[in-house]
C-alpha cells in the first residue's frame, strides 16, 4: 500500500529519536546557525524527543584558526585544520546549548571505528548512554587522524550510518538549498523513488557530492526504519516545523520492511574488498528464494579478498543484487567456481567450507 504524502509527513510527528545533520556551507552562511538549532533541540526535548546532531565544519574553522589563505590540499594540513577547528566548533556549540541546560557531548568517529563489529558496538553503547543521561551527542568524522582507508566519504553518509546506530525514527540533513530540486527547478515535496527520480532525467551535472550525496544517504538511512528530510537549514524553525508534519523540504517516506542493524552494517557501512559474478540461477536464488551463494553460481570474480570480508554480489548484466561476508579468499572462490559435489571438494581439499556466503551474511540491495 503507497501512502499518502499526508500520512507520511503526518508519521514525523512520531519521531521520537531524531539524528539533524548540518554541513560546513550552511554553517559558514549563518555563522548564528549553532545558537538557532539550540533552541529547536531545547523545544523538541521539552516535548520528549531526543537529538543526535551530525556536524560539519571543523576543517572551515580551523583555516580560520591557523591564519591560513586556503584550504590546504595535502593530507596532514587538512587533519591540522580539523585538529584546530574541532574545539571551536564544539565551543561555539557549548555556548549555545548550554544555556539552555543541554549538555554537549563529543564523539569523533573513524570509518574503521564503524566498520570494526565490536567497535560499531561500543559507539553504540557510549551514544545510548549519552542520550539516557540526557547530553546531545555531537557527531563529526575524526578528521585529524583519518586517512583515505578510514575516511567516510562525506558527514552525510555518516549520519546514514549513525542512524541505524540509535534506533532513529527520523533523519533530517539541513543543506543550504529548499530540498530536492527537479529539472524544472522546482522543490519535490515527497520522493519515494530515488532510482525512478533519476530515471526521469533529474541531478544531471551533481556529480559527486553535494545532493547526490545526500540522496545516497536517504536511500541508506531509509532502510534503517527511518523516515529521512532533507531541507534548508535556514528555514524558521525548520526542524519543528517538519517534526510536526509541515511540508518543508523534501520528505523520503521509510521502506516497508527495515533492516536488522546487522543487515544494515553489512549493506551499507562495509566496504566491498571485492565482487563476485553470479549466474542468473543464483541470482535469482538469491533475490527470490533467500538462499546462500554456492561456489556453483559463481562465473567470476574481482578483488583479493580474504574470508570474512565483505563482496559485492553483481550480475554479468553489472548490476548489483546483494553484499555479503564472504566464507571463502577470492582464491579459494576462483577455484570453486562452477563447481560442485566431488569436483568441488577437491578443488577445496576439503580445507574450506563449500559455501561461498550464507544467507546469514547475505543482504539482498537490488
Amino acid at each position: 500500500m503507497v501512502e499518502s504524502e499526508q500520512d507520511v509527513r503526518a508519521a514525523l510527528s512520531s519521531a521520537k529519536r531524531i539524528v539533524v545533520k548540518v554541513g560546513s556551507s550552511a554553517l559558514a552562511a549563518r555563522p548564528d546557525l549553532p545558537l538557532l538549532l539550540a533552541r529547536q533541540f531545547s523545544e523538541l526535548r521539552k516535548s520528549g524527543k531526543s537529538v543526535v546532531l551530525v556536524s560539519s565544519g571543523a576543517v572551515a574553522l580551523g583555516i580560520q584558526r591557523l591564519g591560513l589563505k586556503s584550504r590546504p590540499t595535502e593530507l596532514a594540513g587538512l587533519q591540522a585544520a580539523a585538529s584546530a577547528g574541532q574545539s571551536e566548533l564544539m565551543r561555539r556549540y557549548d555556548e549555545a546549548l548550554s544555556p539552555l541546560g543541554i549538555t554537549p557531548a563529543q564523539v569523533l568517529l573513524t570509518h574503521g571505528d564503524l566498520a570494526n563489529r565490536k567497535r560499531v558496538n561500543n559507539a553504540r553503547n557510549v551514544l545510548a548512554a549519552l542520550l539516557e543521561h540526557g547530553a546531545l551527542p555531537i557527531i563529526n568524522e575524526n578528521d585529524a587522524v583519518s586517512t583515505d582507508e578510514l575516511r567516510f566519504s562525506d558527514n552525510d553518509q555518516l549520519s546514514a550510518m549513525v542512524a541505524p546506530l540509535v534506533d532513529a525514527d527520523a533523519l533530517i540533513l539541513l543543506t543550504d538549498v529548499a530540498g530536492v530540486l527537479d529539472r524544472r527547478g522546482e522543490r519535490i515535496s515527497l520522493l519515494s523513488n530515488i532510482e525512478e527520480f533519476f530515471d526521469q532525467g533529474n541531478g544531471e551535472g551533481w556529480g559527486r557530492g553535494g545532493m547526490s550525496s545526500k540522496l545516497s544517504a536517504a536511500e541508506k538511512a531509509r532502510h534503517s526504519g527511518a523516515a529521512v528530510v532533507i531541507a534548508s537549514a535556514f528555514g524558521e524553525r525548520a526542524i519543528e516545523r517538519i517534526l510536526s508534519g509541515e511540508d518543508v523540504g523534501t520528505c523520503f517516506p521509510r521502506v516497508g520492511s527495515a533492516l536488522r542493524a546487522r543487515q544494515h552494517w553489512i549493506a551499507y557501512t562495509l566496504r566491498p574488498r571485492g565482487t563476485v559474478l553470479v549466474d542468473e540461477g543464483a541470482a535469482s536464488a538469491i533475490i527470490e528464494h533467500g538462499k546462500s551463494l554456492l561456489p556453483v553460481g559463481v562465473i567470476g570474480l574481482r578483488g583479493d579478498f580474504r574470508r570474512g570480508d565483505s563482496v559485492s554480489i553483481v550480475t554479468l548484466s553489472g548490476k548489483e543484487i546483494a553484499r555479503g561476508l564472504t566464507r571463502l579468499s577470492a582464491l579459494e572462490v576462483a577455484r570453486a567456481a562452477g563447481k560442485k559435489g566431488a569436483e568441488l571438494a577437491s578443488a577445496l581439499g576439503g580445507e574450506a567450507e563449500a559455501i561461498v556466503i550464507k544467507r546469514d551474511d547475505l543482504v539482498v540491495t537490488h
